[in-house]
């Protein structure tokens, strides 16, 4: 397939799946397997993490106005009822500690854990079984937004992620939103406090992947793959589509999900991911992936 094709079609994909609760990782894998190309290659390793940015600047773009009220409020709050500790941006940096230190002690299992396709599709078949079973059983929420939050409630959030970050395929978005819901929270403040902690947890994530593929060290080279040295106009022209495509669409599904959430529940999202597991268990069995 062309590269320019290619390029198109992963840029749709990741911003389509980085911030619904389906799994990007799992997509792109999917989409790897199924045109037969190398996102494992030097420069398609990096494209991945560069599209990856694309779609985190959709957050700040979408979400600008919020920022500037929680930078503004720091650290009491419109409301004047919050402390250092608890002010929506606070809580946000917590739960990202929480994840973060973790997710690093746990890195070698989470990298050989990115290697499987079995252990993505039993992530989202259970996966999409827990979030309907949270969707249907969580009616009773007490926190309606951010401001509102607790410390218990983030800490919470932060420490359910780090099952996104080993076991590829849950999602992060999901493991974000189940937890807020268990925690209290209405599905419209879970969802706003998972595309604020996905914030720093994807810079931080993708930058630290982004050095180790540009700059490997010397005794994993062979196994990471450098980036290329000199990129290629070519080589340029793919990369600055995969980002510009990844930044729109997430930009749109960030708007779409925000107003879908208010109405309705995360059901068709746990059935995609069950019927998608099965699929992708039923694949892997005879052998097809």
């Amino acid at each position: 397939m062309n590269d320019i094709l290619i390029s198109f079609v992963l840029g749709i994909v990741e911003g389509l799946t980085e911030f619904l609760p389906i799994s990007s990782t799992a997509h792109l894998r999917i989409v790897e397997a199924l045109f037969g190309f190398n996102l494992h290659d030097s420069f398609w390793k990096m494209y991945t993490i560069v599209i990856q940015l694309g779609a985190i600047l959709a957050l700040p773009v979408y979400f600008w106005r919020r920022i500037l009220t929680f930078l503004a409020t720091f650290p009491r709050g419109e409301h004047e009822d919050r402390t250092i500790l608890t002010h929506p941006l606070s809580l946000t940096f917590i739960a990202f500690i929480v994840t973060a230190g973790p997710a690093y002690l746990l890195k070698k299992q989470i990298g050989q854990n990115l290697e499987s396709l079995s252990v993505m599709a039993w992530a989202l078949l259970l996966g999409g079984v827990v979030m309907w079973i949270v969707d249907v059983l969580c009616r009773n929420p007490r926190t309606t937004d951010m401001e509102e939050m607790s410390l218990p409630q983030a800490v919470w959030i932060g420490a359910i992620q780090i099952l996104s970050a080993v076991f590829p395929g849950t999602s992060r978005s999901m493991s974000t939103i189940a937890a807020g819901q268990t925690a209290g929270l209405t599905r419209a403040a879970a969802l706003e406090f998972s595309f604020f902690l996905s914030m720093p947890t994807m810079v931080v994530a993708t930058g630290y992947d982004l050095l180790k593929t540009i700059r490997p060290r010397h005794d994993a080279a062979a196994e990471a793959g450098l980036a290329p040295l000199s990129m290629t106009p070519h080589n340029w022209i793919v990369l600055a589509i995969g980002f510009v495509v990844s930044f729109v669409v997430a930009l749109g599904v960030v708007a779409w999900f925000m107003r879908w959430v208010r109405d309705r529940g995360f059901a068709p999202f746990a059935i995609y991911r069950i019927v998608l597991g099965i699929v992708l268990l039923v694949l892997i069995a005879r052998g097809v992936l």
